[in-house]
């Protein structure tokens, strides 16, 4: 009967694996991360070995399988091994085998990080003799790191130095790099002592209580075999990993490649330094990039399944997680890579017409990866008005009705096949077909941040909203990196002495993008007296009532200072505006916006400003 099981487990001599690490049978997978410990840590191992207390087993990979090759490195301190094709890689235990490396076999000083400074500074461990066979003395505590020069300066005053063997022996300090090398040095030792009885006796405890417990360690094992697929061996990397660092599978995908001669880094560097000339994708990231090659992959693949004559319900589906870009060959990177390019470089023109000019306006990037796959896939396509038209409802869906809050990966599979679809003459993406927002979400959110927020804003920029205090559009004065916030239109100050609710005078209907200026001038001011002001400074009153109105905002409700009618009629144009964008007519009940209705200020009827701005 054929075994089921991934993996084997077994016991090594902890020689032997550290001989095999140094002639190379045994390496790491070059998406390990560098080694870095500092002394405390590799004291505590050193302790535990000497002790032959157990340290946990380690894991590593077979390397048979040609599929699921990943490009080898040497640990630390190992620098030119004979075996340059490894066949076996450490996914767990990289810290414990490269300090015991280092320390036991290297026979070279230990770079650990200093917890201080955090620079890399040089060590090389010793045993203090006397401390060792003492059993009232932690065994920690008798293990000593000393510079490089081997010499050091206690806290006594007092100087260790073994900078020469004599030194040693005269110190009592035995070099752990000579544990596998003990007759050489024991022989020695003995020698320069004249073969004194005490110091032999004291020669050979330390032996037989200490060393002898390195020499019989047994290291337990996890061997896995090579018919596991990448995307476990991912899985696998980042539940065992100790030091609880996931896994980016950019990292995976490099060493894979470069096992094929491909060097997916170099490839990425080349393409980052384009983009970073377009501010919207300054941001982007390597894994971005792959998934939106995996978006592009998986819908070609599709494409040629339909041709080919597959039933509907058994064609390959599209998706962009974990699973699916570690599927990516590198043939189909190499085929989309420069199409994706191109693909991110028109979305990244395409969102400058929407005014989402910078990565931080960007509500999801998931959804840019999107955006760039359908650009790439509809090519030519995309440049005529109507289609750029339909995309920007397929945005704005996304981005005001939250569609990309979870299952991201999943969703973005759809839209690269249900927008080109549809823009054929199929049905509505589902992106829009969820896009329900209500009154309530208008009302309910506070916060300045998150999907809903960032695309009214950018709705707002798009519609030309001009900043009350220079009469600039907002997206001149973001042109020249001056900052915009959403800033409050009745001051807090002023509505909470009017005793209206935080939750109303808070929400985005009281919140518009200005810039720091302007809201330094309006202050906490009534909105009548703040108007006046601007009017004070030169801006005419029709001037201001068109600033006013291009953030959707009824100037009269203003300069009477009713923030209930201004509160009612700001409501229902921002849902008509939303409405628009993602081409809906909302005809939801509006009443909640009356709830609160304060009385008439200023001779106002409150009512009649609600039912012209309103109904």
């Amino acid at each position: 009967m054929n075994s089921i099981s991934t993996f084997d487990i077994t016991k090594y001599p902890l020689l032997d694996i550290l001989k095999e690490i140094k002639i190379g049978r045994i390496q790491l997978p070059d998406f390990q991360r560098d080694w870095v410990w500092d002394d405390a840590h590799v004291r505590r191992l050193l302790a535990s070995i000497s002790l032959a207390y157990p340290i946990g087993a380690v894991m590593m990979l077979q390397q048979g399988n040609q599929r699921v090759q990943f490009k080898p490195r040497p640990i630390d301190g190992v620098n030119t091994p004979e075996y340059k094709a490894p066949n076996l890689l450490i996914l767990d235990g990289q810290q414990r085998l490269t300090t015991l490396f280092m320390v036991l076999l290297s026979q070279q000083p230990v770079s650990i990080e200093d917890q201080k400074s955090q620079n890399l500074i040089k060590k090389w461990y010793y045993l203090d003799i006397e401390k060792c066979l003492d059993p009232n003395i932690d065994r920690r505590s008798a293990i000593i790191a000393i510079p490089e020069s081997k010499k050091m300066r206690i806290y006594t005053g007092d100087l260790i130095d073994c900078s020469t063997l004599e030194k040693e022996y005269e110190a009592g300090l035995f070099p752990l790099s000579k544990v596998f090398y003990f007759s050489e040095w024991r022989s020695k030792y003995c020698k320069y002592w004249q073969y004194d009885a005490q110091k032999l006796e004291l020669l050979d405890t330390l032996e037989l209580q200490v060393l002898k417990k390195f020499e019989h360690y047994q290291m337990p094992v996890i061997q896995l075999r090579d018919s596991l697929p990448k995307e476990a061996v991912c899985q696998v990397f980042e539940d065992t990993n100790t030091s609880g660092c996931d896994l980016n599978y950019f990292d995976l995908m490099s060493s894979s490649y470069c096992a094929e001669d491909f060097s997916l880094r170099d490839d990425w560097k080349c393409r980052e330094n384009r983009f970073q000339s377009f501010k919207v994708l300054r941001k982007l990231r390597n894994t971005d990039f792959l998934q939106a090659i995996t978006l592009v992959a998986g819908y070609s693949r599709r494409i040629e399944a339909i041709k080919n004559g597959w039933n509907l319900d058994k064609l390959p589906a599209v998706a962009c997680g974990r699973s699916e870009v570690l599927k990516l060959s590198k043939e189909e990177y190499q085929t989309w890579a420069d199409p994706i390019v191109r693909g991110f470089e028109e979305a990244a023109r395409f969102l400058y017409s929407q005014k989402i000019f910078d990565a931080g306006d960007l509500a999801y990037p998931i959804q840019l990866v999107a955006l760039s796959a359908i650009f790439t896939v509809l090519g030519e396509r995309s440049r005529s008005e109507q289609v750029r038209s339909a995309i920007g409802r397929w945005l704005w869906s996304g981005m005001l009705g939250e569609i990309y809050t979870r299952w991201q990966e999943t969703q973005a599979g759809r839209d690269i096949v249900e927008v080109p679809n549809w823009l054929a003459g199929g049905s509505l993406p589902s992106t829009i077909t969820q896009a329900n927002i209500s009154v309530d979400r208008l009302l309910n959110i506070r916060k300045r941040y998150g999907a809903f927020y960032q695309g009214l804003a950018a709705l707002l920029r798009r519609e030309g909203a001009i900043d009350l205090s220079t009469g600039e559009e907002i997206n001149d004065v973001i042109y020249f990196e001056e900052q915009i916030n959403s800033h409050h239109i009745f001051p807090i100050a002023w509505c909470r002495k009017q005793g209206i609710d935080p939750k109303r005078y808070n929400c985005l209907v009281n919140r518009t993008p200005l810039s720091a200026k302007t809201n330094r001038q309006i202050g906490s001011k009534a909105p009548s007296v703040y108007l006046r002001e601007l009017e004070l400074f030169g801006t005419s009153a029709r001037r201001l009532d068109e600033m006013l109105r291009s953030h959707f905002i009824n100037p009269e409700t203003l300069r009477c200072d009713d923030f209930e009618a201004f509160f009612a009629a700001r409501t229902r144009e921002l849902m008509d505006l939303i409405g628009q964008a993602i081409g809906k007519s909302f005809t939801a009940d509006f009443s909640v916006v009356y709830s609160t209705v304060s009385h008439p200020q200023n001779g106002i009827q409150n009512g009649s400003l609600i039912s012209t701005f309103v109904h």
